[in-house]
């Protein structure tokens, strides 16, 4: 689609910096030779719109032979986004979904009640080196869908919404904004965006959502004077204007938010859950193993093996 114009820039001036409610620096944690860093949850912030996990997967590089090998594991109350710039995962789930995961598609996959994935690079991929870099998130569902029955939703990189020109390449992964849609109902209001900055291209926040964030891929922005290089997280207030500028080398942000849930969420494991008798009871359905009868099954192209409940 063509440029919008409610893309153009409205710079902040002055204090207009104080829109920045926190700085986010994620944590980083190295998974044997595959390193991940965790912006959210934070411990000044547990979620940015309905979003209450967000991990940088990489940028990684595999031999041939090697890859990631996620085993079986189950999810309640919460829906995965999982978005890569470079490599392939294997997704397969309880559902039976047997979906490749590719650069610049959107894949949805909403636990609901209960639900069990796996996530692997295997296959024919294994026969030569692979790279890896993307971003999962979790979205919190509302408590009127944290029952829900589980569902995977893929949308190719040719459905979502892409909006070009005067240095940018802004692409709608999920919900609205700028005043497009992407194909894919969600469950709460939301916006999820990957934005290419040519050096010096300003882009403005969306405008049109309570809670937003902002998460520096890679290069660096400045934001009201202030500069913040690639792996910071800016939360905003909400109801300011804010208006970013890529730094001399440009670069990628992700951009996120939407409207605040009703309530806090706990989050044990995998589990999400607007109550921990909720939590307690995914537990314990986990740990009965009942594939066949159970709240949990395995999924069916990969039933082997699975990742056991926790000892904490």
């Amino acid at each position: 689609m063509s440029w919008n114009p409610a893309l153009d820039p409205h710079c902040p001036t002055e204090d207009a910096v104080d829109a920045i409610e926190t700085v986010i620096v994620p944590r980083a944690r190295d998974l044997g030779g595959f390193e991940v860093r965790r912006a959210l949850p934070a411990p000044r912030r547990q979620m940015v719109g309905p979003f209450i996990f967000f991990d940088q997967m990489g940028p990684a590089e595999f031999v041939t032979g090697q890859g990631i090998d996620v085993r079986p594991h189950p999810h309640i109350g919460l829906a995965t986004v999982t978005y890569l710039h470079r490599g392939a995962i294997h997704h397969r789930d309880s559902l039976g979904t047997d979906q490749w995961i590719e650069p610049g598609a959107m894949n949805l996959m909403i636990a609901g009640h209960g639900i069990t994935h796996s996530e692997r690079m295997d296959g024919e991929a294994r026969q030569k080196p692979q790279s890896l870099f993307g971003i999962q998130t979790w979205i919190a569902l509302p408590k009127g869908a944290e029952d829900r029955e589980a569902a995977f939703i893929h949308a190719p990189k040719a459905d979502l919404p892409l909006m070009d020109g005067e240095g940018k390449q802004v692409r709608l992964i999920i919900g609205d904004a700028y005043g497009s849609r992407a194909p894919v109902e969600t469950p709460s209001e939301m916006f999820y965006l990957d934005a290419i900055l040519e050096p010096g291209a300003a882009l403005p926040m969306p405008d049109n959502h309570e809670d937003r964030g902002a998460y520096v891929l890679e290069g660096s922005v400045t934001i009201a004077g202030e500069d913040y290089d690639a792996g910071r997280m800016m939360v905003f207030r909400p109801g300011d204007r804010v208006s970013m500028k890529a730094g001399p080398q440009g670069a990628r942000v992700m951009l996120l938010g939407g409207a605040t849930l009703e309530g806090e969420r706990y989050i044990w494991w995998n589990f999400v859950a607007s109550s921990k008798e909720r939590i307690e009871e995914a537990k314990e359905a986990w740990r009965a193993g009942d594939w066949q009868n159970g709240r949990f099954q395995l999924p069916p192209n990969d039933d082997a093996e699975f990742i056991p409940l926790p000892d904490r």
